[in-house]
């Protein structure tokens, strides 16, 4: 039987009928969907519209549907049912008989679906959160191992200082922890109950949308009917913020796929994350880090979709709604598939730490703490400036660096040089010199290795506790 079918004479279009079905891509909220029906229905009971043993059977369906989903594959294959709800139901009354129709009481499948999905969205950020606590944690670890090696860091894609290995990786954790916290934040919005909103007005019983919203673990209910069943900023949110994540491991990923390649030389693709070539035996491509880039264009493409959907909608719901499950979904499946793998892949990697080594000594990387050396000895900084690009030029005309120049030739253009200078353009201290909090002296990155520690616990511990 339809949930609606009462009102029509003629039959659907048997094409229409199957396109417009939801069940292929809706019936991964079943979870959802038994759990919300099993609050609902607690509230029904409440309200005297369920007796005792009517609550008591329809608990124990619900329980059978969500044991068969599990463990029959099968069960969830059904050309009948026109989306998630109407399967619940169908199986309900199969199992228990018509008193399985008394579910429906006061309520819509507007609410139900807008219900479902802040359950899906909010166990999804619970469980991406846990994933990106372990990833944080991985680059934390290849930072650590990475505080005795300095690397070219680069603007422009030109060489512009030298930074530890340790504090390149931790630029990466920092994005990383502020996508978590972006998902935090979402997940409080998304954290409100609909039930009780009924199709748009409210629900006709006299329920307690309070004590429904207690048992399924949010935070409060929605303050508007209309808002409740037609609003899906939180899922343009969520997705939002998986867009900025995917763009995260975008960047990464892009980076990764240049330090690999031959003229660069810093990174050693892991050969568990790559594949080979069909034509050229010598190959070995970085397949995981090009799905990656690609994928997360994908996800960008989601979010849009999503809000051209929504944007034209007058209220409250409209069916145009069940086009935002798909992009949702998949967006979900992606980055969830996604973040595992490239925690493996961090872990696997290799550094060519020598050629890192040896690529941040050359290059000009120490000019600014050449300049740094004459503003120290009084120098203002536009004319250090001015200075030391003059004794670069002249480094370029033959073919040498900085401290290849004699002292006789640097005091006569500035006598602020002294033959201390030449210390000043080591490695090690051009990395010194950068000794400010969020700096890449050594000592500051050791200290930021605990500091990032610290803040990953929490997301680890707390995520730990949502699962």
């Amino acid at each position: 039987m339809k949930m609606w079918s009462g009102r029509f004479r003629q039959s659907l279009d048997p094409d229409f009928e199957r396109w417009q079905r939801s069940f292929s891509f809706d019936r991964r909220l079943l979870k959802c969907e038994l759990l919300a029906s099993s609050a609902h229905a607690r509230a029904l009971k409440a309200a005297g519209v369920l007796s005792s043993d009517e609550l008591i059977g329809i608990l124990q369906g619900l329980k059978q549907i969500a044991e068969k989903a599990a463990g029959e594959p099968a069960f969830l294959q059904d050309d009948e049912a026109e989306d998630v709800h109407h399967f619940v139901e169908k199986q309900l009354v199969t199992l228990i008989g018509e008193a399985g129709y008394k579910l429906h009481s006061g309520r819509s499948r507007n609410e139900q679906i807008a219900t479902d999905l802040r359950l899906y969205v909010r166990a999804t950020i619970d469980q991406l959160r846990q994933e990106l606590a372990e990833l944080c944690s991985v680059l934390t670890d290849r930072a650590e191992q990475g505080t005795d090696t300095a690397m070219p860091a680069y603007t422009h894609l030109q060489k512009a200082e030298p930074v530890l290995v340790g504090h390149w990786l931790l630029a990466y954790v920092e994005m990383f922890l502020r996508d978590a916290e972006r998902l935090a934040d979402c997940r409080k919005r998304v954290n409100v109950c609909p039930l009780g909103s009924g199709a748009v007005a409210g629900a006709t019983l006299s329920l307690d949308r309070e004590s429904m919203a207690d048992g399924l673990g949010f935070e409060g209910i929605t303050a508007n009917s209309i808002d409740a069943t037609s609003d899906r900023d939180f899922a343009l949110e969520f997705v939002g913020a998986l867009s900025l994540l995917a763009l995260h491991l975008s960047r990464w990923a892009e980076e990764m796929i240049l330090f690999s390649s031959q003229e660069y030389g810093f990174v050693i693709l892991p050969e568990a994350y790559s594949t080979g070539s069909s034509a050229m035996p010598q190959k070995k491509n970085p397949d995981l880090l090009e799905l990656v880039r690609g994928k997360s264009g994908r996800i960008i493409g989601n979010a849009t979709a999503l809000m051209v959907t929504v944007k034209g909608l007058p209220l409250a719901y409209n069916k145009d709604l069940q086009e935002t499950q798909e992009p949702l979904f998949d967006a979900s499946d992606t980055i969830l598939q996604m973040l595992p793998l490239v925690t493996g892949w961090m872990k696997a990697v290799e550094f060519n730490k020598e050629r890192m080594q040896q690529a941040a000594m050359s290059g000009f990387m120490n000019a600014w703490a050449a300049a740094t050396y004459l503003v120290d000895r009084g120098v203002a900084s536009r004319l250090a400036h001015e200075r030391i690009g003059k004794a670069v030029q002249i480094c370029i005309e033959r073919s040498c660096e900085l401290q290849d120049l004699p002292l006789e030739e640097l005091q006569s253009i500035s006598p602020a040089f002294a033959a201390d200078f030449y210390d000043s353009l080591k490695l090690s201290s051009v990395l010194a010199v950068h000794d400010v909090v969020g700096g890449t002296a050594p000592s500051r990155v050791r200290s930021a290795i605990q500091v990032t520690r610290k803040k990953i616990e929490p997301l680890r511990e707390e995520a730990h506790a949502h699962a």
